[in-house]
């Protein structure tokens, strides 16, 4: 084929005879999932994909569109990047176990793991703890790799098995494994951190420290370059523990005020959920989301609005727990893909091509 030649299309019967095995295994994994929270008596639950405020982390993207009112008055949308705060407002009228599959949607991502509209396997428990999110995400990887017949999740070569104990790390102990860092020494009591220590840190490991980076941007480079690839390899890893600048609606952990109720799991490498034990006090809340957005305007040169529903409706959420999982990643590690539009009934058109 020519080099300049564009690629065939998914929907050609060529493309489709290869990519078909995997969307079985998707539809598969699914109706799995779907009896495993039945049995566990979750509700599934809907929620509506256009929201006020897409979400406030500083370096996520959103679909902007706009509703005509009946007598012609515009107003903003936006396609949400998550159900959470929908799902959290159901906590807060009185549900106690909701599951969810979300088709969610996050501007500037397109890549083997990404893209721009994706399903979003979301779950929250009322009055338990965030440890039990971790019980289920190991249940639920082992369950996904027994629907489609195989004994280990795989990524590019890297392989996981999922059902060997998880090794469960805490982000600080990852630091200092990883990457020679103690990270707590860069994070006070309160909470503040201490960019020029940090900044010191990862110039001594051999890391680029830019003149304008924030402790935020060290923290995420170093969690990047030298964290993540190192996680999930011959067993999934639970990353604990998050320092709390980094919490996002996370609760402070009651063992140690620097530190968040929130884990990320990882197979393979590859980031595949993201839990809290939830924060439910509106005002550290809104903090947090005017903290992100002038992180967003520094950056990007723009803001999202701040959804004062979910805020209004934090007082009324009981302790929970809540998770999302990016489930087209499981169906792809479960499955041996290696492009997550393999494992998409109908992916996005690009465009620029």
């Amino acid at each position: 084929m020519n080099s300049s030649a564009k690629a065939s299309p998914w929907w050609t019967p060529s493309v489709h005879a290869d990519r078909r095995p995997f969307l079985i295994g998707r539809n598969a994994i699914q109706a799995a999932l779907r009896g495993f929270f039945a049995r566990e008596d979750f509700i599934e639950v809907d929620t509506a994909v256009l929201q006020v405020s897409p979400g406030n982390e500083a370096h996520l993207h959103a679909f902007a569109t706009e509703a005509l009112t009946t007598d012609g008055q515009r107003a903003p949308f936006y396609l949400h990047t998550s159900p959470e705060f929908a799902c959290k407002k159901l906590l807060a009228a009185g549900e106690e176990r909701i599951s969810c599959f979300a088709h969610v949607y996050r501007n500037r991502e397109r890549g083997p793991l990404h893209h721009p509209e994706f399903t979003m396997l979301e779950w929250y428990r009322a009055g338990e703890s965030y440890e039990s999110l971790m019980m289920d995400c190991v249940r639920i990887l082992a369950l996904a790799a027994e629907t489609v017949k195989t004994g280990k999740l795989a990524y590019r070569g890297a392989e996981s098995d999922p059902f060997a104990g998880p090794e469960r790390i805490s982000v600080a102990e990852a630091f200092e494994r990883h990457a020679g860092i103690d990270l707590l020494a860069s994070v006070a009591a309160d909470g503040s951190t201490d960019r020029d220590h940090l900044a010191a840190e990862t110039k001594r490991v051999g890391m680029r420290v830019a003149d304008d980076d924030s402790w935020a941007d060290l923290f995420s480079r170093v969690l990047v370059e030298r964290i993540e690839p190192r996680l999930g390899f011959g067993r999934i890893t639970i990353l604990d523990e998050y320092p709390i600048s980094e919490a996002a609606l996370a609760r402070p952990s009651a063992r140690d005020p620097r530190v968040a109720e929130r884990f990320e799991l990882y197979a393979c490498g590859v980031e595949l959920a993201n839990g809290f034990g939830e924060l439910t006090n509106a005002a550290e809340q809104r903090r947090r989301f005017e903290i992100e957005m002038a992180e967003k305007a520094r950056v990007y040169g723009e803001t999202y609005p701040i959804d004062e529903d979910f805020l209004a409706a934090l007082p009324l959420m009981p302790e929970a727990s809540g998770i999302a999982l990016g489930f087209d990643r499981l169906v792809m590690l479960a499955t041996g893909a290696s492009r997550i539009d393999q494992v998409l009934w109908a992916p996005v058109a690009e465009v620029g091509r």
